[in-house]
């Protein structure tokens, strides 16, 4: 039987405090800051990535936190643990997240102006010369768009980059939307190490998602713990979400 390469899964956290727990976890920046001030005390936590917190703000119509405060909070903890990335400021192009960015004034609502944003957000970010690594992140929602975005990064796509992909959290259920999309990626740079946003394990049955992902994360635990029931932030309820996406059986594609 063929072993099943299985990416590389961070576990979603609300609570930085129960970081310690998991051998790799991803925790939104805005989870680090009150009030917009910055917790004070260290995070005790394993391998990490920091989340922009990018569709939360841009769905509730906060806006991205500002360049130089992100900065500020990669730099401030880059000192605990060791992390991996910092995921840059994206702009989603979801057609929800489109009209959503329009009504709000943050964009002219079209996937085009979305692609040019995250990458002016990404450029300003690699710029200020953060203490750890940016990923970028490629936004679209066709598959030919994703295409598109990656010839507008240019040079900026070092071989062998880890980038995010944007605009798939929302497609669990059709894990074939996310399959054509990452193999679109793939088509145009094979090299690149490509991290999932928000994959639930439905998604991750599929075979062909699994074997084009290097990394993904969710959040999924906690949604699915309140609706039965049990607590929301509990780790017990998120080291069970990871111990049964271990177990999970991937289904090969036969057409």
């Amino acid at each position: 039987m063929t072993d099943i390469i299985r990416p590389r899964f961070f576990i979603g956290l609300h609570q930085p405090s129960d970081a310690w727990r998991f051998r790799q976890c991803m925790i939104s920046v805005n989870r680090l800051e009150h009030n917009g001030r910055m917790r004070l005390s260290d995070i005790a936590v394993n391998d990490w990535i920091l989340d922009s917190g990018a569709f939360s703000r841009l769905a509730t119509g906060k806006g991205h936190m500002s360049v130089e405060n992100y900065i500020v909070h990669i730099n401030r903890w880059t000192g605990c643990g060791n992390l991996l990335a910092a995921v840059s400021q994206d702009y989603m192009c979801e057609p929800f997240m489109l009209q959503k960015a329009k009504e709000f004034a943050f964009s002219d609502g079209t996937v085009k102006h979305h692609q040019e944003l995250t990458i002016a957000r990404y450029d300003a970010l690699v710029n200020a010369q953060p203490s750890a690594y940016i990923m970028p992140v490629l936004q679209g929602y066709e598959p030919g768009e994703y295409i598109t975005h990656i010839r507008q990064y240019e040079d900026r796509l070092i071989q062998g980059a880890w980038v995010g992909v944007g605009s798939v959290c929302k497609r669990n259920s059709d894990s074939q939307q996310i399959e054509r999309v990452l193999t679109a990626i793939n088509s145009e740079r094979p090299d690149l190490l490509l991290h999932g946003f928000g994959l639930k394990s439905k998604a991750l049955t599929n075979h062909a998602v699994n074997e084009m992902l290097f990394s993904t994360d969710s959040m999924a635990w906690s949604y699915a713990a309140r609706m039965n029931g049990h607590g929301a932030n509990d780790p017990q309820n998120a080291q069970a979400y990871i111990d049964a996406l271990e177990s999970l059986p991937v289904q090969m594609m036969l057409f």
